[in-house]
């Protein structure tokens, strides 16, 4: 048996080889190509829809087939790819860990069972009927295949492994493969997936209840060493799609996620609160470029866009100025994260000519003041709630010359000199900050905490979650820490 598993593995290598130098060969004209490493439990649907993406699209889809462990290990020496697709989520994971992928996505969902040959001739009822010497097993190698894995930690659990490995006929290297053994009647039984006992009419599944926790779900990732991230990623959502992929997988007899809509270069709407915009610009370009989509902003105060949401508005995500007015919409959202945060600070002209150390010296009479609307804008609304509580608020109003929906209008009257202080973040001065003076302000109170929602109606999930993931990531917060802002994210 062991002897029959390194023939395999042997084979699929040479696969790989063969398929890597004809990617390597290639010339520049000839038709655009993926290389997709793919769980051969998912050939079915895989097949079918490599040929309907071709047809649309022009793009041919390669694909290896193996055992999700298997492929593991050829990927991590072979470095080469687009695609890797496993029958279990936690073959990405590990892929992760190995830094093998960027991106993920799950498609569909799939469950262990035994599976005998039509009839069930040895009456295979329960789990336990796989000791029965009498009972022929094929077995998945756990080393190979996610479905040999599982097989292997499900009877550990029971502490009956080492029984089952040694009643057991054979070790093969897929599924598929347990599946041929059963059909072919050199064994009388198995576990493998429901989803590959739906593909054969001459197969037939035993249900066993304790199984059912072992659901796993179809997963693929985009191979971190891709030269053609966009292409890649446009196949991925091809797949995961509830509308093209979807359905395909479920008239193959899996039980696909609900996926996006398809488009094929799809358009994400975001609102942001206006003092993002310095901070996020960057990572979103580089996420449109990415992933071959469009994410329309709308950049403005948020008590307008939360007015805009209140009044029918479906953004795919929002991403606050502060989370008092992500409270406001909390239902239209979900999986809501802080991102970052950052000071109400007071700026004046360069020098600070007015000597202004607090906001208790705002109540100079001769100031001309200017602050975001409370009605318009989360600091417009901070700072009248803050001044308030201090009572300073009454006093300054009749000095107050301008109100704006958004705080870079109040930074741009000051520079022109038609102000002499006005209330800002300090991430709205790091763009000026050798033209203007800024006051720092010892106050719990003058603070304001971004986050950022997905929009529970969004025909994107997926798509603007790793939207959202990529504002959460490394790089952007970079770019937040670059422009004045404190990272929030844990």
């Amino acid at each position: 048996m062991k002897l029959t598993f390194i023939n395999d593995r042997i084979k699929v290598l040479l696969l790989v080889l063969i398929v890597l130098l004809g990617a390597c060969n290639r010339k520049p004209e000839e038709q655009k190509s993926i290389l997709l490493f793919c769980a051969a439990g998912i050939k079915p649907a895989i097949e079918q829809l490599a040929k309907n993406y071709e047809k649309e699209y022009g793009v041919r889809i390669d694909i290896q087939y193996g055992g999700s462990g298997t492929l593991l290990s050829n990927l991590r020496i072979a470095k080469q790819g687009d695609l890797y697709l496993a029958a279990d989520e936690s073959y990405i994971e590990m892929a992760k860990e190995f830094k093998l992928i960027a991106e993920s996505q799950p498609l569909a969902i799939m469950k262990p069972v035994i599976a005998v040959k039509k009839g069930n001739a040895k009456n295979v009822t329960k789990a336990l009927d796989l000791l029965n010497p009498e009972i022929r097993v094929a077995l998945a190698n756990p080393d190979a295949a996610s479905i040999g894995k599982l097989s292997k930690q499900i009877f550990e659990k029971q502490k009956k492994w080492n029984a089952l490995k040694e009643n057991a006929t054979v070790f093969k290297p897929t599924v598929n493969d347990v599946a041929a053994d059963i059909r072919l009647g050199t064994v009388d039984a198995g576990i493998i997936w429901d989803a590959t006992v739906n593909q054969f009419d001459d197969l037939q599944a035993v249900h066993i209840e304790a199984f059912n926790q072992y659901e796993k779900q179809i997963t693929i990732g985009v191979l971190n060493y891709t030269i053609q991230p966009t292409e890649a990623l446009k196949f991925l959502r091809y797949l995961s799609s509830y509308d093209k992929g979807g359905t395909v997988f479920k008239a193959n007899g899996y039980v696909p996620v609900k996926g996006d809509k398809w488009a094929k270069t799809p358009e994400i709407l975001l609102f942001s609160g206006g003092v993002n915009r310095v901070a996020v610009e960057e990572t979103i370009k580089a996420f449109e470029e990415r992933e071959g989509v469009q994410v329309i902003r709308v950049y403005n105060g948020c008590g307008i866009l939360v007015s805009q949401i209140k009044a029918g508005q479906k953004p795919d995500a929002y991403l606050s100025c502060d989370v008092s007015f992500m409270d406001d919409v909390q239902t239209d959202f979900t999986n809501i994260e802080d991102v970052s945060n950052t000071r109400i600070v007071i700026a004046t002209q360069k020098g600070n000519p007015f000597q202004i150390k607090s906001f208790e010296d705002l109540r100079a009479k001769e100031l001309r003041i200017g602050v975001c609307n409370p009605q318009q804008s989360a600091l417009g609304a901070l700072t009248q709630n803050m001044l308030k509580r201090k009572n300073i608020w009454d006093d300054i109003e009749p000095q107050i010359y301008s109100q704006t929906p958004t705080a870079d209008l109040l930074v741009n009257q000051i520079r022109t000199s038609s102000l002499d202080a006005v209330i800002v973040y300090e991430a709205n001065l790091s763009q000026v900050k050798d033209k203007l003076t800024m006051v720092q302000v010892d106050d719990e109170d003058a603070m304001a905490i971004q986050n950022i929602g997905l929009g529970v109606k969004s025909d994107y999930p997926y798509l603007t979650t790793r939207l959202v993931n990529a504002l959460l990531g490394e790089q952007s917060k970079q770019k937040y820490l670059e422009n004045g802002f404190q990272w929030a994210k844990k």
